[in-house]
């Protein structure tokens, strides 16, 4: 495999979040365990609507990112916006792949950050599988908003 230095249309993803790093793209062979990109990808394709939400609980805005943890692993990186702001990274656990099920959310993983109250107009999220693909979506409040 070549090591690839992020950049182009990579270094967009990274919107200033982190310095570029050199990655190097990971063994697609499929596991049966989606552990890789190959494996993962189309099941966030078919489930971008899903990808995060948001809701309205103890007076504030929480964004929850409970489905792209559990299909983290084929992903070496998650980065959102809030409102158009500047990306931030969102940390994801690694998946070990010597357990039965690596998807699992760990116990002490972050599945939600919050915000004020009604501040959560839209969300970009920017997704880096292990093969190096990229993927992105824009979700607005009102198709995310859990009831």
């Amino acid at each position: 495999m070549n090591k690839v230095l992020i950049s182009g249309i990579c270094a967009a993803f990274l919107m200033g979040a982190e310095p570029v790093v050199a990655r190097e793209a990971e063994d697609q062979t499929p596991s049966g365990k989606f552990l890789t990109a190959t494996e993962v990808r189309p099941i966030l394709d078919a489930t971008k609507g899903n990808w995060v939400a948001v809701r309205e609980y103890g007076g504030q805005d929480l964004v929850y990112f409970t489905h792209l943890l559990s299909w983290r692993c084929g992903l070496f990186d998650v980065h959102f916006s809030i409102n158009g702001g500047e990306m931030q990274r969102f940390d994801i656990p690694e998946c070990p792949p010597d357990i039965a099920q690596p998807n699992a959310i760990p116990d002490d993983a972050t599945i939600y950050l919050s915000f004020e109250l009604g501040s959560v107009q839209s969300i970009e999220v920017e997704l880096l599988y292990d093969d190096l693909g990229a993927d992105a979506a824009t979700f607005e409040r009102a198709a995310i908003l859990l009831p």
